[in-house]
């Protein structure tokens, strides 16, 4: 078979060669040890929340040692992809604090590598497909796409061995070895009749034969060499993802694929590929799948329906960005944990990330430990940036709540200063959405009576507290004065000053402070728990505490 002439036929536009590509592309002037990884979704529906760990690990990888993240597009499945999926992609990603070196951008791509989006590299792989072909590496197969997915889904569902597998596979094997076998002339009547081709490369491996392969998570490996063509090209000369990334990966000088382990199957057909090709093959890490408990306790995968597998689900339920980041790394390094509460304020970014910390095995989604995460990095916020938060939250989540939140920064923040700072600030929020409920009863529009007076206490001792408190009250006092004076008003009704006296001698009391304070906390604000009183009448002002005070007795009378 003469190839050149059998490429010529097949591809007389392509007058490029690979040196040609070599040279648009060459090689990244980099730092030694510097890292060159991306992440490559498909334009195909949402973007999943395990996908944030292939990117996390990538990115670390690459700004760790001083050199390149990427996002590439990989679009080569037209039937699948969904319109605008892939704006969407750019601004969670976005969103998600993950920063691209290169790549596709919202305004156009970035970078000297590109076209980043594969359906606009179509050029790019059929000088090598074309190369292929003058190597008896690749061949044409003059059949409808429908066929191909024929053929694809019948080697699919050949690899569940069934009763009679072994004559299944000798027979797909003849299958395969009859399309290889063609003449020039019959190559020249299809195409002088307009038929389309696929272009497939023909294996050469020995299924008997293991290949030993180092992956960076999983260790040393052994697969079998792979003894199935590959589909290079569809019939509409769109590459297949195998041929796409295996060119996109050399081109753009990628070092390091970090991927979920489902591609392991796959592999040796890309080891395959790229030897095909000439090119040195990335080193490859295949990180185990994201589980999930069922309802019987059982490990599943997260699957698409399942919630919280989407990852703008976070965005929409109120998490954090930086919360949502930090509990990825605790999956991803067993090490982050301990190393964090060593160095509460340092960022993520400081963190010593380790391959050899990774887990081999499946990680374990708990969305407890999300918001456990959740709480301790809300905790360590300033007030201005959970206000900062909790404003793009409510913005497009609760436009009437950003509304009230917006009309007075200054009042908010000092909500929000309650009870923070310091070795053992509050944890009132896993989420945005937790703020408003705490933080309501400060604003009029929104505050209700929650919790009813003690029951076990007399009205009359309540009313007589209540106006004992209005009477007494001074805005200029200090907490302890403060809190003295509530200690006057319980011993004039009958009640112990101390909480301790109460506990000895109950039989004496009819109540003791604690009550006292329970009373105006709940006149105040209509809940039995809410931040520290003091500061919280210190907030609402003089009048507002009045006024809801004198409402309460008059409910009570």
């Amino acid at each position: 078979m003469d190839y050149n002439r059998l490429a010529d036929l097949l591809f007389p536009d392509v007058t490029l060669y690979p040196e040609d590509m070599e040279k648009r592309y060459p090689e990244r002037s980099l730092p030694e040890g510097a890292k060159v990884t991306r992440i490559a979704p498909s334009p195909t529906g949402f973007f999943h929340f395990g996908g944030l760990f292939p990117a996390t690990v990538g990115e670390r990888l690459a700004h760790q040692s001083g050199g390149v993240f990427y996002l590439r597009i990989e679009d080569t499945d037209s039937k699948r992809e969904v319109e605008g999926a892939a704006e969407f992609i750019t601004k969670i990603l976005d969103y998600y604090g993950l920063h691209f070196d290169e790549g596709v951008t919202a305004d156009g791509d970035k970078g000297d590598y590109g076209p980043y989006t594969q359906s606009q590299r179509v050029g790019i792989y059929h000088v090598y497909a074309k190369q292929l072909v003058r190597d008896g590496r690749a061949y044409p197969v003059f059949s409808t796409d429908e066929e191909l997915d024929e053929l694809k889904a019948a080697d699919k569902k050949a690899e569940i061995k069934s009763v009679n597998w072994e004559e299944e596979a000798e027979a797909r094997r003849e299958a395969m070895l009859a399309r290889r076998q063609f003449t020039m002339e019959q190559v020249e009547a299809e195409l002088a009749a307009g038929h389309r081709f696929a272009l497939f490369a023909a294996a050469d491996g020995d299924p008997e034969k293991k290949l030993k392969v180092t992956d960076l998570v999983k260790g040393t490996l052994e697969i079998p060499e792979n003894d199935e063509d590959v589909v290079l090209l569809k019939s509409d000369g769109i590459p297949t993802y195998h041929f796409a990334h295996a060119v996109d990966d050399h081109l753009m000088r990628t070092t390091h694929v970090i991927r979920g382990e489902e591609w392991l199957p796959s592999l040796s057909k890309h080891l395959m590929l790229f030897r095909y090709l000439g090119f040195r093959a990335p080193k490859y890490m295949h990180i185990a799948q994201l589980m999930r408990l069922d309802e019987n306790g059982n490990k599943k995968k997260l699957s698409k329906r399942d919630m919280g597998a989407n990852l703008d689900d976070y965005r929409r339920m109120g998490y954090s960005v930086k919360a949502v980041n930090e509990y990825v790394m605790t999956l991803l390094n067993s090490n982050y944990e301990e190393w964090h509460m060593q160095n509460p304020d340092k960022d993520r970014e400081e963190f010593p990330f380790s391959v050899k910390k990774m887990s081999a095995s499946g990680c374990l989604f708990d969305i407890e430990k999300l918001n456990d995460v959740s709480k301790n990095v809300i905790s360590r916020m300033t007030a201005s940036e959970v206000y900062d938060g909790v404003l793009a939250y409510a913005e497009t989540e609760d436009p009437e709540f950003y509304e009230t939140l917006a009309a007075d920064r200054a009042y908010a923040e000092k909500i929000l200063s309650i009870g923070r700072g310091g070795n053992k600030p509050r944890k009132d929020f896993a989420v945005w959405a937790d703020v408003k409920p705490y933080m309501s009863f400060f604003y009029d529009k929104y505050f209700t009576r929650e919790d009813e007076m003690p029951a076990d206490r007399d009205r009359a001792d309540i009313v007589k507290a209540l106006l004992g408190f209005l009477e007494t009250y001074d805005s200029r006092d200090d907490q302890n004065t403060w809190f003295e004076k509530c200690k006057d008003i319980a011993e004039s009704i009958g009640y112990a000053r101390e909480t301790k006296l109460y506990r000895k001698e109950p039989e004496k009391y009819r109540g003791h402070v604690g009550d006292v304070a329970s009373f105006i906390r709940v006149a105040v604000t209509g809940r039995m728990n809410s931040p520290d009183l003091y500061e919280v009448i210190n907030i609402l002002g003089e009048d507002r505490m009045r006024q809801r005070i004198l409402d309460e007795t008059e409910l009570l009378k």
